[in-house]
């Protein structure tokens, strides 16, 4: 009975902390950022892919997750045209960086259920854009690996912060 109960207690927390880092960001959406700061926000990623070499796709997203600036490094793969977008979509419309799906899904258990959501891309390289507190947008990068995605994308969130 005694093991029981602490495998019980061991699978609740484990549930429980799985459930914490699922969670969406605190943030309100706010007004969708302009063309003019969509490009802004895309030139530090696009500046980062290029001093390390990376042809890279970057997406900047309104709230709704519906595009507002694209722009693609000559040679890069063109599958990173459609990722980037997705990314963004998904960082905006589920309020969360794309890494969180990564590390759910990486998890395995519950974390499977990642698969069966509509829209998610739970790879890294999609952040939202905060500005005063509220989700304006989000950015999305495709053409390296999973963790070069994310290094571009951060740029750019960095200028914004």
């Amino acid at each position: 009975m005694n093991r029981l109960f602490v495998a019980l207690v061991f699978a609740l927390g484990a549930s429980t902390l799985f459930a914490q880092q699922a969670q969406q960001m605190a943030n309100p959406y706010g007004t969708s950022l302009n063309l003019e700061t969509a490009k802004r926000i895309a030139a530090p990623a696009l500046a980062e892919a290029r001093k390390n070499s990376w042809t890279m796709a970057v997406a900047i997203v309104d709230v709704s997750g519906d595009l507002v600036y694209f722009e693609k490094m000559d040679n890069t793969q063109l599958g990173s045209v459609d990722i980037s977008q997705a990314k963004a979509r998904a960082a905006a419309r589920f309020k969360r960086p794309t890494k969180q799906f990564q590390d759910q899904l990486a998890g395995g258990g519950e974390g499977l259920r990642t698969l069966g959501l509509i829209g998610v891309v739970p790879v890294e390289g999609g952040i939202p854009i905060i500005v005063d507190g509220k989700i304006v947008g989000a950015i999305g990068v495709s053409g390296g690996t999973s963790a070069q995605d994310a290094q571009a994308a951060k740029a750019a969130i960095d200028l914004v912060k």
